[in-house]
């Protein structure tokens, strides 16, 4: 009998969904009201989150660990009805799979021991062996379960880009120095780097399908530092080449959207509108109508969903200000598209950017009150 892929469960079966808004707008399909979920949703802002990893030891301790990353990635939902679940992982999974060696230091972020810099580092990259992200794939697996159908998993990846600042720099930057450099002066190195990464973060994305993620998301979290013509390049081509290497259907049968985020990517639409994926996300500097202008699509016709895009920030504004910014981001998007006999413009709320740790949990309950009770008024009126 052949042996089976990692993360592969055909044969297994899920619990059918109860609450499909969240993918029926990322098909594009008119939903009751606007879905919402927050990036990094299971996360600091949370003091069950903090117990939790306190008992994990560490942050990879936490991710590692199958029981763990089940139980913080189902905390927010015992709080707000939030319409999706994101696995609880890190980005950085594939590069440290590469033997980079990931460590997150308390206070100071993620580092690696290894980074990649010269010849001889980028000729010993290759795409890892899958077996060594199997935690991954188990946690997939395991959260889909434990959600039991009461909203979608969303499955997710560092975007090739993102992945090498960090393979390059060793750590989170602030000018992108290193990175930089390598890309302008060997751009044939940086290439080489990118191509092992979009094939690499295909090969995870789709071992997070195969494991029962119902929604991929790419982040391209670093995509804004770069130059336009340098974003075209070294970016957006290889988020290109990571979609087209994408599993189209789950191991339930469904189709799988795609939702690609490029923080600072609003200026680039134009270049974006063709992507083969269903849904783009957008951090806070966009304007939700003007991107639904040029990507949003026409009813019955092709066109992208859009995700996103309150600033973070607004949840330390006391709770009414919280509701009149929320009602300005869904009245920013327009009329909703109502018509359930086809497809047209459709909108997923979300932050900019991922939430704040300091956020208090109270303001995100006003958020969710509010996203969900306005655009049904929406919708109404």
């Amino acid at each position: 009998m052949p042996r089976a892929r990692v993360g592969d469960n055909r044969g297994m079966s899920f619990a059918p969904l109860s609450n499909d808004t969240f993918l029926r707008a990322c098909r594009r399909q008119a939903t009751d009201y606007t879905p919402l979920w927050l990036m990094r949703q299971a996360g600091r802002y949370l003091p069950e989150y903090k117990a939790t990893r306190a008992q994990a030891g560490s942050f990879m301790g936490l991710a590692m660990n199958v029981d763990f990353a089940t139980e913080v990635t189902l905390q927010p939902l015992e709080r707000f009805p939030l319409d999706a679940a994101i696995l609880f992982s890190d980005i950085l999974t594939v590069p440290d799979a590469m033997g980079l060696g990931l460590s997150f230091a308390e206070g100071e972020g993620p580092r690696f021991a290894k980074s990649v810099r010269t010849e001889a580092d980028v000729a010993e990259l290759a795409v890892p062996d899958l077996d060594k992200l199997r935690y991954v794939f188990d946690a997939v697996t395991s959260i889909r379960k434990a959600l039991n159908g009461r909203v979608p998993l969303i499955g997710f990846s560092g975007s090739p880009w993102t992945l090498a600042c960090y393979m390059v720099e060793g750590k989170g930057s602030d000018d992108y120095r290193l990175v930089k450099t390598l890309m302008y002066s060997r751009p044939d190195l940086m290439h080489r780097i990118l191509a092992v990464n979009a094939d690499a973060v295909a090969a995870y994305l789709n071992a997070q399908i195969a494991a029962g993620a119902q929604a991929v998301m790419v982040f391209d979290s670093w995509g804004g530092v770069l130059a336009d013509g340098a974003f075209q390049d070294f970016s957006l081509a290889y988020t290109r080449r990571v979609l087209a290497q994408l599993q189209r259907t789950g191991i339930d049968g469904q189709d799988v959207p795609r939702i690609v985020f490029t923080k600072g990517g609003g200026i680039w639409l134009d270049d974006m509108k063709d992507m083969d994926c269903e849904v783009l996300g957008l951090d806070w500097t966009a304007n939700l109508g003007k991107a639904r202008a040029i990507v949003g699509g026409p009813v019955g016709g092709p066109g992208k969903a859009l995700q996103g895009n309150i600033d973070p920030n607004v949840l330390f504004a006391p709770p009414a200000q919280i509701v009149t910014q929320v009602h300005a981001v869904l009245d920013s998007f327009g009329t909703p598209h109502t018509d359930k006999s086809t497809t047209g413009p459709t909108h997923i709320f979300n932050l900019g950017h991922g939430i704040s740790q300091f956020t208090p949990p109270e303001h995100v309950a006003a958020l969710v009150d509010a996203v969900h009770s306005h655009s049904r008024a929406l919708r109404q009126g």
